[in-house]
């Protein structure tokens, strides 16, 4: 933990950060604990080593894929934030840093984050069909989604590589930095969020999700009833302060 936002790792560099189904229970876990914890307001995901992941240690998921085996315990927050059954949603914001090598479940879990910085030397590749699998994270919705559909085919129907700019043009990534500094800026914005009203800041972006998901009429829908929430918040009332005072706001989450 860094003040309010918690540091989520994988580390398991020797092998490129291969995928187990440990590491996917152990993830969805510390999603969980982000969402649980009210000191938690933001969380970032980053990778030990050089690179962020090569994807899916198949030998170690390929019985469990074939049998047809959660990878994540059902109950938890799932990663993806695709909307599983059996599965919660993500409330609280999440920055995925990435560098290196981001193939496969590593550009669905960066997608599925909120904000991505990436190293100006990030790799990336949905390369599912080059194995005879069809991307099951995410890939298939967010990439459409952000890139527009011939864009998103280019690169999910022939595995190809790309760069870290083609991935800042198509709108897979927000930020690129030098590679040294892809986690210390991931911080630096996770901490800025923290600074927010988090009330403010999970109802703002789970309307945004609404939208995109739902569609824009959805989202508006639920305007009233989100800001009378806020309005009988105490954050609501130390904003107003904060402004009056000319100070900065100390939010507390209620």
């Amino acid at each position: 933990m860094v003040g309010h936002v918690l540091l989520i790792g994988i580390n398991r560099p020797a092998k490129r950060n291969g995928w187990t189904p440990e590491m996917f229970r152990q993830l969805g876990e510390a999603y969980t604990r982000l969402d649980d914890d009210p000191e938690l307001r933001v969380g970032v995901l980053h990778a030990f080593g050089e690179h962020f992941t090569a994807g899916l240690d198949m030998p170690a998921v390929q019985a469990h894929l074939e049998r047809g085996q959660r990878l994540i315990p059902p109950g938890l927050v799932e990663p993806h934030d695709i909307g599983l059954p059996g599965y919660r949603r993500r409330t609280k914001p999440v920055i995925a840093a990435v560098k290196g090598i981001c193939f496969t479940v590593g550009i669905e879990l960066m997608l599925g984050a909120d904000i991505v910085v990436a190293g100006e030397d990030c790799r990336f590749s949905q390369k599912e069909v080059q194995r005879g699998l069809m991307p099951g994270g995410g890939a298939t919705l967010r990439m459409s989604e952000r890139a527009g559909l011939g864009n998103a085919m280019l690169y999910l129907l022939t595995g190809d590589e790309f760069d870290a700019a083609t991935a800042y043009r198509l709108n897979f990534v927000q930020k690129l930095v030098p590679n040294d500094q892809v986690l210390d800026e991931a911080v630096a914005i996770a901490q800025r969020i923290a600074e927010q009203a988090p009330l403010a800041v999970t109802a703002t972006r789970l309307n945004a999700i609404k939208a995109v998901e739902e569609g824009p009429a959805a989202a508006v829908a639920d305007f009233p009833a989100i800001t009378q929430r806020i309005f009988a918040s105490e954050d609501w009332a130390e904003g107003v302060r904060s402004f009056v005072e000319k100070r900065a706001a100390r939010f507390k989450g209620r």
